[in-house]
Protein backbone atom coordinates (compact mmCIF):
# COMPACT_ATOMS: atom_id res chain seq x y z
CA UNK A 1 0.00 0.00 0.00
CA UNK A 2 1.26 3.49 -0.87
CA UNK A 3 1.19 6.41 1.58
CA UNK A 4 -1.74 8.46 0.30
CA UNK A 5 -3.57 9.17 3.55
CA UNK A 6 -3.23 11.34 6.60
CA UNK A 7 -4.60 9.40 9.57
CA UNK A 8 -5.51 11.34 12.70
CA UNK A 9 -6.44 9.81 16.05
CA UNK A 10 -8.09 11.60 18.95
CA UNK A 11 -7.38 9.68 22.16
CA UNK A 12 -10.11 10.89 24.49
CA UNK A 13 -11.19 9.87 27.96
CA UNK A 14 -14.36 8.15 26.75
CA UNK A 15 -13.73 7.50 23.05
CA UNK A 16 -10.94 6.96 20.54
CA UNK A 17 -11.69 8.41 17.11
CA UNK A 18 -9.82 8.02 13.83
CA UNK A 19 -10.18 10.08 10.68
CA UNK A 20 -8.58 9.54 7.29
CA UNK A 21 -7.89 12.53 5.06
CA UNK A 22 -7.19 11.98 1.38
CA UNK A 23 -5.83 15.12 -0.25
CA UNK A 24 -7.08 16.98 2.82
CA UNK A 25 -10.67 15.71 2.55
CA UNK A 26 -12.24 13.25 5.04
CA UNK A 27 -12.88 9.83 3.55
CA UNK A 28 -13.35 7.72 6.69
CA UNK A 29 -14.22 8.16 10.38
CA UNK A 30 -14.57 5.57 13.13
CA UNK A 31 -15.04 5.69 16.90
CA UNK A 32 -14.59 3.14 19.66
CA UNK A 33 -14.89 3.32 23.47
CA UNK A 34 -11.62 4.08 25.26
CA UNK A 35 -10.34 1.17 27.39
CA UNK A 36 -10.57 2.69 30.86
CA UNK A 37 -7.28 2.75 32.73
CA UNK A 38 -5.69 0.07 30.51
CA UNK A 39 -2.56 1.18 28.66
CA UNK A 40 -1.88 -2.07 26.73
CA UNK A 41 -5.49 -2.22 25.53
CA UNK A 42 -5.32 1.44 24.50
CA UNK A 43 -2.27 0.69 22.35
CA UNK A 44 -4.02 -2.31 20.84
CA UNK A 45 -7.15 -0.30 20.02
CA UNK A 46 -5.21 2.48 18.29
CA UNK A 47 -3.25 -0.05 16.24
CA UNK A 48 -6.41 -1.92 15.25
CA UNK A 49 -8.17 1.29 14.17
CA UNK A 50 -5.21 2.22 11.97
CA UNK A 51 -4.93 -1.25 10.44
CA UNK A 52 -8.68 -1.61 9.82
CA UNK A 53 -8.88 1.84 8.21
CA UNK A 54 -5.94 1.13 5.91
CA UNK A 55 -7.40 -2.21 4.84
CA UNK A 56 -10.75 -0.58 4.11
CA UNK A 57 -9.17 2.22 2.06
CA UNK A 58 -6.40 0.06 0.56
CA UNK A 59 -3.79 2.71 1.34
CA UNK A 60 -1.10 3.34 3.94
CA UNK A 61 -1.19 6.53 5.99
CA UNK A 62 0.86 8.84 8.12
CA UNK A 63 -0.27 8.69 11.75
CA UNK A 64 -0.80 11.64 14.11
CA UNK A 65 -2.28 11.27 17.58
CA UNK A 66 -3.88 13.91 19.81
CA UNK A 67 -3.61 13.06 23.49
CA UNK A 68 -4.97 14.51 26.76
CA UNK A 69 -1.48 15.37 27.97
CA UNK A 70 1.89 15.92 26.40
CA UNK A 71 5.09 14.06 25.52
CA UNK A 72 7.98 15.26 27.65
CA UNK A 73 10.87 16.62 25.57
CA UNK A 74 13.24 15.48 28.34
CA UNK A 75 12.51 11.76 28.47
CA UNK A 76 9.85 11.09 25.82
CA UNK A 77 7.25 9.76 28.22
CA UNK A 78 3.76 11.19 28.71
CA UNK A 79 3.13 13.82 31.40
CA UNK A 80 0.23 16.08 32.45
CA UNK A 81 -2.39 13.61 31.20
CA UNK A 82 -5.82 13.45 32.82
CA UNK A 83 -6.02 9.91 31.37
CA UNK A 84 -3.59 8.82 34.04
CA UNK A 85 -2.84 5.38 32.57
CA UNK A 86 -0.78 7.17 29.89
CA UNK A 87 1.53 8.94 32.35
CA UNK A 88 5.07 7.63 32.39
CA UNK A 89 4.73 5.57 29.20
CA UNK A 90 6.58 6.04 25.92
CA UNK A 91 3.38 6.20 23.89
CA UNK A 92 5.09 7.44 20.73
CA UNK A 93 7.75 4.73 20.83
CA UNK A 94 5.26 1.99 21.64
CA UNK A 95 2.95 3.01 18.77
CA UNK A 96 5.85 3.27 16.35
CA UNK A 97 6.88 -0.27 17.26
CA UNK A 98 3.32 -1.57 16.84
CA UNK A 99 2.66 0.26 13.56
CA UNK A 100 6.17 0.02 12.09
CA UNK A 101 6.35 3.68 11.07
CA UNK A 102 6.97 7.13 12.57
CA UNK A 103 4.13 8.54 14.69
CA UNK A 104 3.62 12.16 15.75
CA UNK A 105 1.96 13.13 19.03
CA UNK A 106 0.52 16.44 20.20
CA UNK A 107 -1.71 17.70 22.97
CA UNK A 108 -5.38 17.53 21.99
CA UNK A 109 -5.81 21.31 22.40
CA UNK A 110 -2.82 21.84 20.09
CA UNK A 111 -4.49 19.58 17.52
CA UNK A 112 -7.70 21.59 17.85
CA UNK A 113 -5.83 24.86 17.31
CA UNK A 114 -3.97 23.48 14.30
CA UNK A 115 -7.17 22.24 12.67
CA UNK A 116 -8.98 25.56 13.07
CA UNK A 117 -5.93 27.50 11.85
CA UNK A 118 -5.42 25.32 8.76
CA UNK A 119 -8.93 25.06 7.33
CA UNK A 120 -11.30 26.08 10.11
CA UNK A 121 -12.70 29.27 11.57
CA UNK A 122 -9.25 30.94 11.70
CA UNK A 123 -8.00 29.87 8.26
CA UNK A 124 -5.66 32.52 6.85
CA UNK A 125 -4.92 34.17 10.22
CA UNK A 126 -1.24 34.65 11.06
CA UNK A 127 -1.68 33.93 14.79
CA UNK A 128 -4.36 31.74 16.34
CA UNK A 129 -5.03 30.82 19.95
CA UNK A 130 -7.27 27.76 20.15
CA UNK A 131 -9.20 27.32 23.40
CA UNK A 132 -10.85 24.18 24.75
CA UNK A 133 -13.68 24.81 27.23
CA UNK A 134 -14.90 21.41 28.31
CA UNK A 135 -14.21 19.02 31.17
CA UNK A 136 -10.89 20.87 31.35
CA UNK A 137 -9.50 24.12 29.98
CA UNK A 138 -6.67 23.90 27.45
CA UNK A 139 -5.17 25.90 24.65
CA UNK A 140 -2.82 25.80 21.69
CA UNK A 141 -0.98 28.45 19.74
CA UNK A 142 -0.44 28.41 15.97
CA UNK A 143 1.84 30.96 14.33
CA UNK A 144 1.97 31.21 10.52
CA UNK A 145 0.42 27.75 10.22
CA UNK A 146 2.84 26.04 12.62
CA UNK A 147 2.20 24.83 16.17
CA UNK A 148 4.28 26.47 18.87
CA UNK A 149 5.48 23.85 21.33
CA UNK A 150 8.31 25.28 23.45
CA UNK A 151 11.08 23.64 25.47
CA UNK A 152 8.63 22.34 28.09
CA UNK A 153 5.95 21.28 25.57
CA UNK A 154 3.30 23.27 27.47
CA UNK A 155 2.65 26.27 25.18
CA UNK A 156 -0.97 27.37 25.50
CA UNK A 157 -1.66 25.90 28.95
CA UNK A 158 -3.48 29.02 30.09
CA UNK A 159 -5.93 26.96 32.16
CA UNK A 160 -3.28 26.46 34.84
CA UNK A 161 -2.62 30.13 35.42
CA UNK A 162 -4.59 31.81 38.21
CA UNK A 163 -7.76 33.69 37.31
CA UNK A 164 -6.67 37.33 36.85
CA UNK A 165 -8.27 40.38 38.48
CA UNK A 166 -10.01 38.19 41.05
CA UNK A 167 -12.85 39.73 43.09
CA UNK A 168 -15.04 38.68 46.01
CA UNK A 169 -17.86 37.90 43.56
CA UNK A 170 -15.75 35.07 42.13
CA UNK A 171 -16.37 33.08 45.31
CA UNK A 172 -14.10 31.11 47.62
CA UNK A 173 -10.82 29.57 46.55
CA UNK A 174 -10.80 26.06 45.15
CA UNK A 175 -7.90 23.69 44.69
CA UNK A 176 -7.21 22.47 41.15
CA UNK A 177 -6.25 18.84 40.51
CA UNK A 178 -2.77 20.16 39.64
CA UNK A 179 -2.36 21.17 43.29
CA UNK A 180 -2.59 24.96 42.87
CA UNK A 181 -5.37 27.26 44.02
CA UNK A 182 -7.83 29.04 41.72
CA UNK A 183 -6.52 27.93 38.35
CA UNK A 184 -8.57 29.29 35.44
CA UNK A 185 -9.71 25.71 34.84
CA UNK A 186 -11.52 25.67 38.20
CA UNK A 187 -13.67 28.58 36.97
CA UNK A 188 -14.10 27.99 33.23
CA UNK A 189 -14.28 24.21 32.80
CA UNK A 190 -17.75 22.68 32.69
CA UNK A 191 -17.41 20.99 36.11
CA UNK A 192 -15.72 24.08 37.55
CA UNK A 193 -18.47 26.43 36.42
CA UNK A 194 -21.18 24.09 37.67
CA UNK A 195 -19.52 23.70 41.07
CA UNK A 196 -19.01 27.44 41.54
CA UNK A 197 -22.44 28.50 40.28
CA UNK A 198 -24.32 27.29 43.35
CA UNK A 199 -27.33 26.49 41.14
CA UNK A 200 -27.04 22.71 41.45
CA UNK A 201 -27.02 22.01 37.69
CA UNK A 202 -24.36 20.67 35.37
CA UNK A 203 -22.90 23.03 32.77
CA UNK A 204 -25.24 22.00 29.96
CA UNK A 205 -28.37 22.41 32.08
CA UNK A 206 -27.02 25.63 33.53
CA UNK A 207 -26.57 27.13 30.07
CA UNK A 208 -30.17 26.23 29.16
CA UNK A 209 -31.55 27.56 32.45
CA UNK A 210 -29.76 30.88 31.89
CA UNK A 211 -32.33 31.71 29.21
CA UNK A 212 -35.14 31.74 31.81
CA UNK A 213 -33.85 31.68 35.39
CA UNK A 214 -32.35 34.89 36.88
CA UNK A 215 -29.91 33.01 39.15
CA UNK A 216 -28.61 30.92 36.26
CA UNK A 217 -28.43 34.06 34.10
CA UNK A 218 -26.25 35.74 36.71
CA UNK A 219 -24.03 32.66 36.82
CA UNK A 220 -23.61 32.86 33.04
CA UNK A 221 -22.79 36.57 33.09
CA UNK A 222 -20.21 35.96 35.82
CA UNK A 223 -18.73 33.16 33.69
CA UNK A 224 -18.52 35.51 30.68
CA UNK A 225 -16.65 38.09 32.74
CA UNK A 226 -14.23 35.44 34.04
CA UNK A 227 -13.68 34.19 30.49
CA UNK A 228 -13.04 37.75 29.31
CA UNK A 229 -10.44 38.21 32.06
CA UNK A 230 -8.70 34.94 31.22
CA UNK A 231 -8.64 35.69 27.50
CA UNK A 232 -7.51 39.28 28.10
CA UNK A 233 -4.43 37.99 29.89
CA UNK A 234 -3.68 35.85 26.81
CA UNK A 235 -4.21 38.83 24.47
CA UNK A 236 -1.96 41.01 26.62
CA UNK A 237 0.78 38.39 26.38
CA UNK A 238 0.67 37.11 22.78
CA UNK A 239 -1.83 39.39 20.98
CA UNK A 240 -3.35 36.74 18.67
CA UNK A 241 -5.26 37.73 15.56
CA UNK A 242 -8.00 35.17 16.28
CA UNK A 243 -9.15 33.22 19.33
CA UNK A 244 -11.21 30.13 18.47
CA UNK A 245 -13.37 28.43 21.10
CA UNK A 246 -13.99 24.69 21.13
CA UNK A 247 -15.22 22.10 23.61
CA UNK A 248 -18.74 21.65 24.93
CA UNK A 249 -19.09 25.12 26.45
CA UNK A 250 -18.12 26.77 23.15
CA UNK A 251 -21.66 25.98 21.95
CA UNK A 252 -23.11 28.60 24.34
CA UNK A 253 -23.94 31.34 21.85
CA UNK A 254 -24.09 34.00 24.56
CA UNK A 255 -20.29 33.82 24.85
CA UNK A 256 -19.83 35.41 21.42
CA UNK A 257 -22.29 38.17 22.28
CA UNK A 258 -21.25 38.94 25.86
CA UNK A 259 -17.48 38.38 25.99
CA UNK A 260 -16.10 40.64 23.20
CA UNK A 261 -17.48 43.88 24.75
CA UNK A 262 -15.97 42.88 28.11
CA UNK A 263 -12.45 42.39 26.74
CA UNK A 264 -11.90 46.13 26.51
CA UNK A 265 -12.06 46.40 30.32
CA UNK A 266 -8.99 44.21 30.71
CA UNK A 267 -6.89 44.31 27.52
CA UNK A 268 -4.05 46.85 27.62
CA UNK A 269 -5.17 48.66 24.46
CA UNK A 270 -7.55 51.40 23.42
CA UNK A 271 -9.28 48.94 21.09
CA UNK A 272 -9.46 45.15 20.90
CA UNK A 273 -9.07 43.84 17.34
CA UNK A 274 -8.68 40.16 18.23
CA UNK A 275 -11.63 38.19 16.83
CA UNK A 276 -13.44 35.65 19.02
CA UNK A 277 -14.89 32.83 16.91
CA UNK A 278 -16.60 29.49 17.36
CA UNK A 279 -14.82 26.44 15.91
CA UNK A 280 -15.88 25.54 12.38
CA UNK A 281 -15.26 21.81 12.75
CA UNK A 282 -16.83 21.38 16.19
CA UNK A 283 -15.87 18.20 18.02
CA UNK A 284 -14.11 16.95 14.85
CA UNK A 285 -11.39 19.56 15.10
CA UNK A 286 -9.14 17.59 17.44
CA UNK A 287 -9.00 14.49 15.28
CA UNK A 288 -8.58 16.56 12.11
CA UNK A 289 -5.70 18.44 13.71
CA UNK A 290 -4.01 15.15 14.61
CA UNK A 291 -4.06 14.24 10.90
CA UNK A 292 -2.60 17.68 10.08
CA UNK A 293 0.47 16.94 12.24
CA UNK A 294 1.98 15.56 9.03
CA UNK A 295 2.27 17.38 5.69
CA UNK A 296 -0.63 16.67 3.38
CA UNK A 297 -0.23 13.26 1.73
CA UNK A 298 -1.12 13.32 -1.95
CA UNK A 299 -2.37 10.39 -3.97
CA UNK A 300 0.01 9.42 -6.77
Amino acid sequence: MRTTLNLGIDLGGSKVEIIALRNGQPCLRKRAPTPQGDYPQTLALIASLVEESERQLNARGTVGVGIPGTRSPDHGRIKNANSTCLIGHDLQGDLEQRLQRPVRLANDADCFALSEARDGAAAGASSVFGVILGTGVGGGLVLHGQLLSGPNAIAGEWGHNPLPWRTVSDGPSRRCYCGKEDCIETFLSGPGWAARSGVGLDASALACAAEQEPVARQALLRYCDQLARGLASVINLIDPEVIVLGGGLSNIQALYREVPPLLGRYVFSDQVNTRLLQARHGDSSGVRGAAWLWPLAEAC
